[in-house]
């Protein structure tokens, strides 16, 4: 196998390593998020429907400074 073709390989393997830690990161982040919210509702300190307001706000704050090429974004 030339050097090429395995730094070739060995790049693959370096980036499938970054993206599994992406996920995990993610993963963490959305745990970590998800109990601020909950500890958040159950303190009363803001309600689901203020929580779906807010975020229906950021949406359309969003999509209005993003390009509207083919691929950008996917909807929800």
């Amino acid at each position: 196998m030339s050097n090429r073709r395995l730094s070739s390989h060995l790049d693959e393997i370096a980036w499938i390593a970054k993206l599994a830690d992406l996920k995990e990161d993610h993963y963490r982040n959305s745990l970590l998020l998800g109990a601020i919210l909950e500890l958040l509702l159950e303190k009363g300190l803001l309600t689901a429907q203020e929580l779906a307001a807010k975020i229906h706000a950021l949406e359309a704050a969003d999509q209005s400074v993003l390009p509207t090429g083919n691929g950008n974004r996917h909807r929800h």
